[in-house]
């Protein structure tokens, strides 16, 4: 293969025989498989100074009122230090883009210098205040666009304006997380309680749940990520691929979700079987051990390696608007090079010693 010093595009690939590659100078090998860039689909960098601070195990509401209490303690170096750390690690370890999601302009500074390419999602919150004279500030920063936060944070009329927006860039909307999101549509469950007794009032029940809210807001042709995906059923799936013609991309974050609530992923099968985009995100440094997304592809035991590499390379290359240049070792783009070592040949499948590391 050959690489644009200076454009970094491939520009040939070539296959060699054995002994031609002993006859050429300046030849390095590597033992295991090699994948284009990885493409990490969702992702909150702003909370890399939380990581480790909360305890594993403690519940979607409690990690939730954790992020806001522990973040607001943080001073500015703090929080900038360890999010230059995290996308150095993530660089190394071959991540070649991030969806990332944002609440200020912390993570800017870092981005602006990164290698990795950053679409950045500025996260609208609102059910007693909103923050969308903060968020549309953000819009000033290259590849930032506005998104709801989910179907259950955000009252109607705000939720339907920014989803209604002329955007090209797609919408990044938690999805499912937690089942208190379906119940609270059904005016039970403990999101429903834990809203009750805070005071907090939702003028959106009335859609029924949240997969019909999202297609009486969001129109058809625009691109939407829906992320986490703990609590699908077939009937989710049927009402939102039925209302869009552009594409729908479900991110699964596996390894999050066990940190937080101890949620297998149980809703892959279910997935595939419907032939979704599927991707790959590792969340916030707050809920996870770690930003690998490696680890992240260890959680689906049974599911082929090529497919493996499919969703965390170009099914999120194409989730984020990058597909014409990241993704794909193929010429013409753009993409860096990762060698997974530690890979059963044999049955093509990651071992549980199986490490990523950025070669190009």
């Amino acid at each position: 293969m050959s690489v644009d010093a200076q454009t970094r595009e491939i520009v040939a690939i070539d296959r060699y025989e054995q002994q031609q590659l002993d006859s050429m100078a300046g030849v390095e090998f590597y033992a295991g498989i090699l994948t284009a860039g990885f493409i990490n689909a969702h992702c909150h960098t702003e909370l890399a100074a939380l990581h480790g601070a909360i305890p594993a195990g403690c519940g979607f509401a409690a990690f939730g009122g954790a992020v806001g209490r522990l973040r607001a303690a943080l001073s500015e170096q703090e929080r900038v230090r360890a999010i230059r750390e995290a996308d150095k690690t993530m660089y190394d370890e071959g991540v070649d883009a991030v969806g990332d999601i944002v609440n200020d302009d912390s993570s800017f500074a870092v981005k602006r210098e990164s290698p990795i390419r950053y679409r950045s999602f500025a996260e609208v919150f609102g059910l007693r205040t909103d923050n969308e004279e903060q968020c549309r500030a953000l819009l000033a920063h290259p590849e930032t666009s506005l998104t709801p936060h989910s179907t259950y944070s955000v009252q109607d009329a705000l939720f339907g304006r920014v989803c209604a927006e002329l955007c090209t860039a797609p919408l990044s909307i938690h999805f499912m997380e937690s089942e208190g999101e379906g119940q609270l549509f059904r005016g039970e469950g403990a999101m429903h309680k834990w809203y009750e007794e805070v005071g907090f009032s939702c003028d959106f029940l009335h859609y029924g749940s949240p997969a019909r809210r999202i297609v009486a807001s969001v129109p058809s042709e625009r691109s939407v990520m829906l992320v986490h995906n703990c609590h699908i059923t077939q009937q989710v799936i049927d009402t939102i691929l039925g209302h869009f013609t552009a594409p729908v991309y479900w991110v699964l974050c596996p390894r999050s979700n066990r940190y937080i609530s101890g949620i297998a992923p149980q809703s892959v099968e279910l997935l595939r079987r419907n032939g979704c985009n599927i991707c790959i995100g590792t969340d916030s440094p707050a809920s996870n051990y770690s930003l690998s997304m490696l680890e992240e592809l260890k959680c689906f035991q049974g599911v082929p390696l090529e497919e493996l590499l499919r969703w965390a390379t170009c099914n999120g290359a194409d989730a984020l608007g990058y597909g014409d240049t990241l993704g794909e070792i193929a010429v013409g783009r753009k993409c860096g090079l990762v060698v997974i070592s530690g890979v059963d040949i044999d049955s093509m499948s990651l071992t549980d010693r199986a490490t990523a590391r950025r070669i190009l």
